[in-house]
């Protein structure tokens, strides 16, 4: 489990073919100071298994399925990526509560900048708008945010969206400050709206 608390971002520093999967390697001074093989750790969002440790860089490999699903499959080496490493017992739950489960992947419409904060736009599939609601919590990228304004339709811009506001910290500490329209990204919506949605039409 993890808080959407991005801890550092990280570099990716290879990415090796292995058939149906690819070995990912990422730097992260960070988060590998007390990783150990088996471990786990989010990469935008998308909980992966710490698979071998050199130094300040970790690897973890990546089914074809996770490529396909996620942004992972863009990736190249020498991008950017949120990191984050799964919470520990005891920790305060700083953002809220997020499995490392891409449900969908989002991209963003357009941003708006102000001089305290950046107002960013995204489109996401409409199957999963309707598990968002004006402040509640969404990850994008493994970032923990608060939703402003969601919309289930809207045909001027070709389907459901939503927006979040950045503030100066987030913009600087996590890949979303460099997002440009037109990117893609991983999106995890509430878990407990889809345990609710579950309890609600259980017959």
């Amino acid at each position: 489990m993890f808080t959407g608390l991005v801890e550092e971002k990280g570099v990716v520093t290879a990415l090796e073919p292995m058939g149906d999967s690819v070995r990912l390697s990422v730097r992260g001074a960070v988060v590998t100071t007390d990783a150990g093989h088996g471990d786990s750790i989010a990469v935008n969002g998308c909980c992966l298994t710490v698979t071998a440790i050199d130094d300040d860089t970790f690897s973890a490999d990546v089914m074809a399925e996770s490529l396909a699903k996620t942004s992972l499959g863009d990736l190249a080496v020498g991008d950017e990526v949120n990191l984050e490493r799964a919470v520990a017992a005891g920790q305060r739950l700083g953002g809220h509560i997020v499995q490392g489960h891409v449900d969908g992947t989002g991209r963003l419409i357009d941003r708006e900048h102000t001089p305290h904060w950046d107002v960013l736009r995204f489109r996401l599939p409409r199957d999963l708008a309707r598990y968002l609601v004006p402040k509640g919590s969404v990850t994008v990228d493994g970032t923990s945010l608060t939703v402003v304004d969601v919309v289930d339709d809207d045909t001027a811009i070709g389907g459901a969206w939503f927006s979040v506001s950045l503030i100066p910290t987030t913009l600087a500490d996590t890949v979303l400050g460099a997002r440009s329209p037109g990117d893609r990204v991983n999106l995890e919506v509430d878990i407990l709206a889809k345990y609710v949605e579950r309890l609600v039409n259980h017959d």
